[in-house]
């Protein structure tokens, strides 16, 4: 055995030894990898807005975000549409997204401001078949503001560099610095410093650009105006947690509205308008209802009884139901609950659309019927448009709507709700001249109107800065441009804050 080991170390070295000696040969050439670069296209294009024709300049590609000592760090998609032959120094630019997390700015961009929008229907803009039709938006704000539709990082085409950091930009600080670098960047390449400067955000948009508004002023980057659109800026205010009473409260208007044009309201309700309903059941909520909730266990069995048959009332469940839930309505267990005996259930983003599941059992719906009726629509036409009329060509994936940002990170929210309300208050304190618009609509459960409005009614602004904040209501649900009407008066409406709120 001792010499079988010894021939086999013999044979070990001279094999070393041989292929020590042996010439070595040149290793292939390494590839090298190409820096990741910009990749803009441009378009020229004109429509027909308000009486006039516009020419304008399309730019949709990726621009890269590098650190200091210039390693890349995220490639940002966007679009963005300038007039022709505006003067840079008068024209507003505005900086538009949708939320999330993991929203693309599609909903904004193909259905509320861009120059072309997705068809809806004539009536409440209930789903249109597949694959949908993309035509010129009439109310596009394009007349009034040049625009840039940004896709934060995973969302679009818009990813991490390397790709495995794309956890680093999944989270609200980091989201806020990236796409505030961004909008620098963009800013200083295209020359637009000396513009009026608006941000426009809706759900989780309006949370960034609240928190954008603070970023971005502390850069030394003040803007003329914020338009806030289904707004979310505290969000305790929708967290339905073990003693948090709170969105109970302010969730029950929406449930009255939604009740009402369900036709589920006692007559006398039934006949009033939504806004008059809704108003009643908004003075309730924040009464009544809310001490009775503060009182808790406390309340006699008549007193729980008497809230009970009142928020039955406004609800349109049964006194039986309400009590059954000890008071506390949560949104899935109302979305199931009001039209259960009609075996539907009602949308989350917009409680006019109504679904169906597999059955009428159950405490929530299995999805959400107003997000399913215009995703197919929305995805088919922004990745035709941009391919088709942008001439933009990429394989990936277009985010529209993606899980891949969760677990979104509020590392510095841990054990309470982020709230950003005192970051928009702040901005507003430093820089006065800054406006802000709010748009709230009647059948939006993901961002109920009355949570906003409590939301700014304890932001302790002072008196002479109250009136720099505006609100309208609309008859519509979470994205309420996808009613016709209601589009209409958005249109109106941010084009005339817009005005108002660029200097003379």
């Amino acid at each position: 055995m001792k010499k079988f080991i010894a021939a086999l170390a013999i044979a070990a070295c001279a094999s070393f030894a041989f292929a020590a000696d042996e010439p070595k040969k040149d290793a292939p050439a390494a590839e090298k990898k190409e820096p990741p670069k910009d990749n803009i296209v441009t378009t020229q294009h004109t429509m027909k807005l308000g009486g006039e024709t516009i020419a304008y300049t399309a730019r949709a590609g990726t621009m890269v975000l590098k650190t200091e000592d210039g390693t890349p760090r995220a490639s940002f998609f966007f679009v963005a549409y300038t007039k022709d032959g505006a003067d840079p120094a008068k024209r507003p630019i505005t900086y538009t997204f949708n939320g999330g997390p993991g929203s693309s700015s599609v909903w904004l961009h193909m259905g509320a401001f861009g120059p072309k929008r997705v068809s809806y229907r004539d009536d409440e803009g209930h789903e249109a078949p597949p694959p949908g039709k993309l035509i010129d938006n009439d109310n596009s704000i394009l007349d009034v503001t040049d625009l840039v539709f940004i896709d934060p990082v995973t969302t679009g085409f818009s990813r991490a560099i390397p790709f495995s950091d794309a956890k680093k930009f999944h989270g609200f600080e980091a989201d806020v610095e990236s796409v505030g670098e961004f909008i620098r960047l963009w800013t200083t390449r295209n020359a637009r410093w000396a513009s009026p400067k608006f941000l426009a955000g809706e759900s989780y948009g309006t949370t960034r650009a609240a928190g954008l508004a603070g970023w971005l002023h502390e850069e030394g980057f003040y803007v003329n105006g914020i338009v806030l659109i289904s707004t979310i800026l505290n969000f305790g205010t929708a967290r339905f947690d073990s003693g948090n009473d709170l969105p109970y409260v302010v969730f029950l208007p929406t449930y009255a509205a939604t009740a009402w044009y369900h036709k589920r309201l006692p007559a006398d309700l039934q006949a009033q308008p939504v806004d008059r309903v809704a108003a009643q059941a908004e003075a309730f909520a924040l009464g009544e209802y809310n001490s009775a909730l503060m009182r808790g266990d406390s309340l006699t069995a008549q007193e729980r009884s008497a809230i009970a048959q009142k928020v039955a009332r406004f609800t349109g469940l049964s006194p039986e139901y309400v009590e059954s839930t000890n008071l506390r309505i949560n949104i899935s267990r109302f979305d199931k609950e009001l039209l259960r005996d009609k075996r539907r259930t009602v949308g989350r983003l917009d409680s006019r659309f109504t679904g169906i599941d597999v059955d009428a059992a159950g405490e929530r719906p299995e999805f959400d019927p107003s997000m399913a009726s215009i995703m197919g629509s929305y995805t088919g036409a922004i990745n035709d448009y941009v391919r088709r009329e942008l001439k933009y060509e990429n394989d990936s994936a277009y985010e529209i709507l993606t899980g891949k940002v969760q677990p979104w990170s509020y590392e510095r929210q841990q054990n309470r709700y982020l709230d950003v309300a005192e970051t928009l208050r702040e901005a507003m304190a430093r820089n006065p001249y800054l406006k802000v618009f709010v748009a709230n609509s009647f059948y939006d459960l993901a961002t109920p109107f009355a949570a906003t409005k409590y939301t700014f009614s304890r932001m302790q602004l002072e008196p002479e800065l109250r009136g720099n904040v505006s609100m309208a209501f609309y008859e519509g649900g979470h994205m309420m441009y996808i009613d016709r009407r209601a589009h209409r008066k958005l249109h109106d409406d941010v084009e005339a804050f817009i005005r108002g709120a660029v200097p003379e």
